[in-house]
């Protein structure tokens, strides 16, 4: 049984991992050196010495013995039953930076890359990463705070020299089938740009760009293989994850995640950090703007367009904003599969107006922005490069050289096989679409991780329907996740069509 200052314990590999740097003790153990759940204490073997946080079983380790999860193993390499000593740790001065943030009080640089750093090192616990981004969410940031948390993020990461000039796009998010980059991408590299797309896999959403990409070629490449692609082909689309870029967001993303939250100050850190991480020079942010979206109203939405500006200016990017409409998903498709697909059925020729729309506006600022064509003929040629069918070859060699088949069909991508329709319950016109419950309804299919699951919109707001036409298809990969949709489509209408009754209330 340890004792002393420095009690010796005897190693067991736990083959869990945790996410967290973390050790397990005896219950019995933990309250002899005065030790609770999530304290810290210093391990240390010959010259080596970490810091992790602490877990407590009454079963899984017996005294004297320490279980050492798969997350700790590669900064600390110690096999089964070799011994080590542990000892209290103090509280890193971080914590005491988090709760001045949660008491109102503006962080300064040094403190704003503590939390980052300790967040990196895996010094900070969970609960205490949440702590701060709750403190994000509701105290907010000033712009100084920002450009710092920007630049934290951006130091402590990997940072990408192309050795020559890019440019980049990027969604804020929020809403529903925004596939936009798989035609960005194609039809600004065809035009001679360079725009390197590094991308994060869903948040909030049921699919991210690299989570959709996913489905037509491999989204994760080293650093010099990135550099070849874009050297090659122009562009690309990858997950960022993969990269080291930003190891600091990946940590607050996946906090982020099961508390549902994206905080502002954090959303533009995190989208700055990645541009300048790959030396952009100038990107064009699109600001979806609408009920169910983040951004409500054009009034917010010009606001967070001229606190990207500013923050752009401080950092050397140029910054242009395009606030689009948000009241409903882009084109007619929400999950992995299905939005690839209605990517390359566009990019063919044949997809949705409003995803064309949208795309080409967008890749036509960073025209105007970079000299290609004179303000407000950008998307004139966006539109002509895609219907000349250049960026549809664009996508094929960029899904080759990533490793992906280019001769893909849409008809090829295997769809969720267990369905659902929901249908029109009268006659009438859609007059609303419920961004947040087609996003609810797409995840609880499986999306983004069953790439085959989503949802399908055959109608959209001011479109005429009639009574049991098709308005909505659930495709998911399980009859229990198709279940599980079909509970939240009940309980949480995805559309109104005018004039249909949406309750009774009655005393019998």
């Amino acid at each position: 049984m340890p004792s002393g200052n420095m009690p010796n314990f005897k190693v067991k590999h736990i083959d869990i991992k945790t996410g967290q740097k973390s050790i397990i003790m005896n219950e019995l153990d933990a309250v002899d050196m005065m030790l609770r759940i999530h304290d810290r204490v210093k391990i240390k073997k010959d010259l080596i010495k970490v810091v992790a946080l602490v877990d407590v079983s009454d079963s899984l380790v017996m005294r004297g013995e320490v279980g050492v999860y798969e997350d700790l193993l590669d900064e600390f390499p110690v096999k089964n039953d070799e011994i080590v000593e542990i000892s209290v740790a103090s509280i890193p001065p971080s914590v005491e930076y988090i709760r001045k943030k949660m008491k109102g009080t503006p962080l300064i640089k040094g403190e704003i890359y503590s939390i980052v750093k300790d967040t990196i090192s895996h010094s900070l616990s969970e609960l205490e990463i949440a702590a701060f981004l709750m403190a994000e969410e509701y105290v907010g940031m000033t712009m100084d705070e920002v450009e710092q948390l920007t630049r934290a993020i951006v130091e402590t990461g990997r940072i990408i020299d192309f050795g020559e000039t890019v440019v980049d796009k990027h969604s804020i998010g929020g809403v529903p089938g925004n596939k936009v980059s798989l035609l960005i991408i194609p039809i600004v590299a065809s035009a001679g740009l360079k725009i390197p797309k590094t991308s994060s896999r869903a948040i909030t959403s049921p699919s991210g760009t690299a989570d959709t990409m996913e489905v037509l070629a491999p989204v994760e490449f080293t650093v010099d293989e990135l550099r070849k692609l874009l050297q090659d082909v122009g562009g690309y689309i990858a997950w960022g994850g993969s990269l080291n870029l930003a190891p600091a967001d990946d940590l607050f993303i996946h906090i982020e995640h099961p508390l549902n939250i994206d905080p502002r100050p954090q959303m533009m850190a995190s989208i700055m950090a990645k541009k300048l991480a790959v030396g952009a020079s100038a990107i064009v942010l699109d600001i979806p703007t609408g009920k169910g979206a983040k951004v409500e109203d054009f009034e917010s939405a010009r606001k967070l367009g001229n606190d990207f500006i500013e923050l752009g200016n401080r950092l050397g990017i140029k910054v242009r904003c395009g606030i689009t409409y948000g009241n409903q998903p882009v084109g007619h498709t929400v999950g992995p599969a299905l939005e690839a697909k209605e990517a390359l059925q566009a990019l063919m020729g044949k997809g949705p107006n409003s995803l064309i729309e949208k795309s080409t506006s967008l890749a036509g600022m960073l025209f105007e922005m970079n000299g290609i064509t004179p303000k407000g003929s950008g998307q004139a040629l966006a539109k002509d490069i895609l219907r000349s069918g250049k960026a549809y070859q664009k996508m094929r060699d960029i899904i080759a050289y990533q490793g992906g088949n280019p001769d893909i069909k849409p008809d090829d991508i295997r769809l969720g096989e267990k369905r659902f329709i929901i249908s029109a319950p009268a006659d009438g016109y859609i007059s609303q679409i419920n961004n947040s419950s087609i996003n609810a309804i797409a995840k609880a299919a499986g999306a983004p991780i069953n790439k085959g699951a989503g949802v399908m919109l055959y109608a959209k707001m001011g479109y005429a329907v009639k009574q049991d036409d098709p308005v909505i298809e659930i495709y998911a990969e399980s009859e229990q996740k198709l279940k599980c949709a079909q509970i939240i489509a009940a309980r949480k209408p995805p559309f109104l069509i005018e004039g249909m009754l949406l309750e009774e209330v009655s005393q019998f």
